[in-house]
């Protein structure tokens, strides 16, 4: 362990702000950066929003599958809101700080929303093994008191990850730099302020994040090996083509999410650098939330039908409305 001195050790207690380093300070062009950035942020709370509602508002899309992508979205949303606006606000105000209790509450809600979303990953796959596998049985193996309480476990598994990681890390002492070489606050990029050994500490957060991944790695592995096999097995070309159509999406997705977490959480320190952990933090914290929502939204027949229903009905109204006024 480095040797600090007793000043170095107390420092971090008058510190009340670290300093995000944030993404605009290596761009050469932070104006443009920052319209995009906005740009994304919007159509990502946009496209989460409109498919919560569709799946809300339509009775045909009350079904579990269904009901997890629409947790999928509403956690994406939160996901971005976590981080895009004090980064954008940040910019627009010439503000780079960030407040200790501030960094301890985006740090656990986006460690929350990141270790649910694998359990609902989890969750989805074994939805579509049981919609494929046993189609009989569905309605009774996936009632809405067997999806309540999976999505119950999801967030409270989510949660305790959250209250796990962020408690130790934020009860180490900080006393080399106040600049944290990110645009928010992340668990690696804020252990690296830290004065004391954390070697123990980075292998006990290694084995939780193998363990978090691990559970719902083994049912997502599992549930597709039991489909792959039931879809080999089906004669009819058409229902093979529908079955790998229903999951399609959701591997996808899952590809996406958890590479990205995997070379976050699992990979050793000598394969990051600040550059490339920004790098790969806007792609599955800004661009994902987007990409989910296209993915489950233009790529399915159910929610694109559903949408043109109701474009269709708003617009027979407004021209019912345009041709016969109500009288005055």
């Amino acid at each position: 362990m480095t040797n600090y001195t007793l000043q170095d050790m107390t420092n971090h207690t008058l510190w009340t702000d670290f300093i995000l380093v944030g993404l605009f300070s290596q761009s050469q062009n932070p104006s443009l950066l920052c319209v995009v950035i906005f740009l994304v942020f919007l159509m990502a709370l946009s496209g989460n929003a409109l498919l919560v509602l569709l799946i809300h508002s339509n009775t045909q899309l009350h079904t579990p599958m269904y009901f997890f992508i629409s947790q999928l979205s509403l956690m994406d949303m939160m996901y971005i809101s976590i981080t895009v606006p004090k980064v954008l606000l940040d910019q627009v105000l010439g503000v780079s700080t960030i407040s200790v209790p501030e960094c301890g509450l985006q740090m656990f809600l986006y460690v929350t929303l990141a270790g649910s979303e694998f359990f609902f990953l989890g969750a989805m796959a074994y939805d579509r093994y049981v919609a494929i596998c046993h189609p009989l049985r569905y309605s009774v193996l996936m009632n809405r008191k067997v999806c309540l309480l999976l999505a119950s476990w999801c967030w409270l598994l989510g949660s305790v990850d959250g209250f796990m990681l962020t408690s130790v890390t934020m009860t180490f002492p900080f006393c080399r730099s106040r600049e944290i070489q990110h645009f928010f606050c992340e668990v690696p990029a804020v252990m690296k302020l830290s004065c004391s050994d954390t070697s123990l500490y980075e292998t006990l957060m290694y084995l939780c994040c193998v363990l978090m991944l691990l559970i719902p790695v083994t049912v997502i592995s599992g549930s597709y090996s039991c489909i792959l096999l039931t879809i080999h097995r089906m004669n009819s070309a058409e229902g093979r083509r529908k079955a790998l159509a229903t999951c399609s999406s959701h591997m996808m997705v899952v590809t996406l999410f958890y590479g990205a977490a995997v070379y976050t959480y699992m990979l050793p320190s000598s394969y990051h650098t600040p550059q490339k952990d920004m790098v790969v933090s806007v792609f599955y914290t800004i661009l994902t939330p987007v990409l989910n929502s296209f993915i489950y939204s233009f790529r399915n027949k159910d929610v694109t039908a559903a949408l043109r229903k109701i474009l269709c009905v708003r617009y027979i109204g407004i021209s019912f409305t345009i041709l016969f006024p109500a009288n005055q």
